[in-house]
């Protein structure tokens, strides 16, 4: 499977968080932006290895 960088979608979230204007942003919102962002990061990985540990306890499940 390919793994495309680019949302589908111009509506797609994360276009539109590529899109945003950072300039009218003081250094404080922006660090609590990049806050945000690793957090958010730090929850998406969390959720890939779960889906990971179920798709290999699925996978052992059936194979039995």
């Amino acid at each position: 499977m390919d793994i495309d960088d680019s949302p589908a979608r111009r509506d797609d979230p994360l276009t539109l968080l590529a899109k945003a204007d950072l300039d009218p942003l003081s250094v404080a919102e922006l660090e609590a932006r990049v806050a945000a962002l690793e957090r958010e990061a730090a929850r998406t990985r969390d959720h890939m290895q779960r889906a990971g540990r179920h798709r290999v306890d699925a996978e052992a499940l059936f194979k039995r």
